[in-house]
């Protein structure tokens, strides 16, 4: 009777462990993202840096070394959108680039208002009706990014700091023809460091590699063109360049860029 006894209290733990086996969507569970800290960018001396740039270039997010930023998981703009909800970010408004206006009603910058009439099907009258349209991450097929290139004389370097990143939106009319594309809000990007610091990207070929938003951009893993320069005045290169040779201008100034520190040294 104690072996009967004893057998059965066997099947019960047995049963009672099983079912608290714990579920992971993979080998081990993935704490290391979690748990990432900021490297916060050491502080130049003003009387150090003799020359600076300002750039604003465009990520298209349809080119093939873009495309983790479309990962159906985790996309790109909804990390931005979740942090702009939870209060752990600002918004600034598209008035200007220099995050001077904040946006303090976000709730209609990510979702659209649009009436419409629908019949009713008992009396056939027409009625009108509100929908209300969340803006999708699939919208978003560009981002612009505004950065300053400077040259630091105590480390004798070049270096860049992004300032802030803007996802693009497509404008169309009532008949479904595209008007324009335009910024929907402007995000510090020290602010957003300490959000993405801690998203995984998808990185095909290893999806055990552990690499951080904040590491593609700190590691320029990313193609984008330049549509801008600071200048005189103050336009973009669309303004004096046309087709091709929009292209050409921005890869030129791309050239000048690197070729700055080039030519500080003798050899």
């Amino acid at each position: 009777m104690k072996n009967i006894l004893l057998i059965c209290i066997c099947i019960v733990m047995s049963h009672a462990a099983f079912s608290q086996v714990e579920v992971l969507d993979g080998v081990v569970e993935k704490t290391l993202m979690k748990d990432r800290q900021v490297l916060k960018h050491r502080a130049p001396r003003e009387a150090d840096i003799f020359w600076e740039k300002r750039i604003w270039r465009v990520i298209d997010v349809r080119e093939k070394m873009n495309l983790p930023f479309m990962y159906p998981e985790a996309p790109f703009f909804n990390i931005i959108k979740d942090a702009a909800m939870n209060g752990e970010i600002t918004l600034y408004s598209t008035q200007d680039d220099k995050f001077s206006q904040r946006i303090e009603d976000i709730d209609g910058i990510f979702t659209t208002i649009d009436t419409g009439i629908i019949v009713d099907p008992y009396t056939y009258d027409d009625e009108i009706q509100i929908f209300v349209n969340e803006k999708n991450y699939e919208d978003v097929k560009r981002f612009r990014v505004k950065e300053v290139w400077f040259f630091d004389e105590s480390t004798s370097t070049m270096n860049v700091r992004i300032l802030g990143i803007a996802p693009m939106i497509e404008v169309f009319d009532d008949n479904g023809n595209f008007r324009f594309e335009k910024p929907m809000f402007w995000v510090y990007y020290p602010e957003l460091r300490n959000v993405i610091a801690r998203q995984d990207v998808y990185i095909p070929g290893n999806d055990h590699q552990l690499m951080s938003w904040d590491d593609l951009f700190e590691m320029r893993y990313f193609a984008s063109v330049i549509y801008k320069e600071s200048n005189v005045h103050d336009r973009r290169i669309k303004d004096y360049k046309e087709g091709l040779d929009m292209l050409l201008e921005a890869d030129q100034i791309k050239q000048e860029l690197f070729n700055f520190e080039h030519d500080l040294w003798s050899y």
